[in-house]
């Protein structure tokens, strides 16, 4: 088990990096998928939105550089690349409703073994909405749960959600510090998994039930 937080989550934005293509339009989620565009690979083009209004995103702002007029969907001070633009928000979810967004990458509460995705609320606690995930993962042509593979020590991918859902059946990938999964129409495929775990830790760890191939790979990270 990696109990590292930084590296955790420096092994999970690594990988889902490796799955972007060049020429792509990505939705960063908040939180853990923002560290994704840091290790995009060199000569890749890739083009960053932001939900609140921003194509053509650019690294975090660096200490002492932040400009707080210019923010990502989370709150964070980030650049704009020469070619970016700004538009309001009915532009931005017009991209994202109208198909435009290549791959979006969400955090996530919970995921199933029917690609069901909860990432929005915890009852009890307030909140102040559910944001752009609902029409991110609707209108997104691929979806990519990038996460760490437990929550205070409890499985977070399940047979079935057990909070109030974000979206049906549209997680394509769930990528996390321990494997890589594929959501297909038989359920939960076992990718790959990292070099430092073994498929039992996985299963020990994971509610869902894993369709376990012959040519499981190690993580390219």
């Amino acid at each position: 088990m990696i109990t590292d937080s930084k590296l955790a989550k420096e092994i999970i934005a690594k990988r889902v990096a490796k799955e972007l293509k060049d020429g792509q339009l990505v939705n960063l989620g908040i939180g853990l998928p923002t560290l994704v565009g840091n290790y995009v690979p060199k000569g890749m083009h890739i083009t960053f939105q932001s939900e609140n209004g921003i194509v053509g995103m650019g690294p975090k702002a660096k200490a002492g550089q932040e400009d707080t007029n210019l923010i990502n969907a989370g709150g964070q001070c980030v650049t704009v690349l020469p070619e970016g633009s700004f538009f309001d928000s009915s532009m931005s979810f017009a991209l994202i409703r109208g198909g435009h967004v290549d791959v979006t990458v969400l955090g996530a509460l919970e995921v199933d073994e029917k690609g069901n995705l909860a990432n929005w609320i915890v009852p009890g606690k307030m909140v102040p909405g559910m944001g752009g995930a609902m029409d991110l993962v609707m209108g997104a042509n691929v979806v990519i749960i990038a996460m760490r593979h437990t929550g205070k020590g409890k499985p977070k991918i399940l047979k079935k959600c057990t909070l109030p859902l974000t979206a049906k059946s549209q997680v394509n990938l769930i990528v996390t510090e321990l494997c890589v999964i594929e959501v297909t129409a038989n359920g939960l495929l076992l990718k790959e998994i990292h070099k430092d775990t073994t498929i039992d830790e996985i299963k020990s760890v994971t509610e869902a039930t894993l369709i376990i191939p012959d040519n499981i790979k190690i993580m390219d990270v």
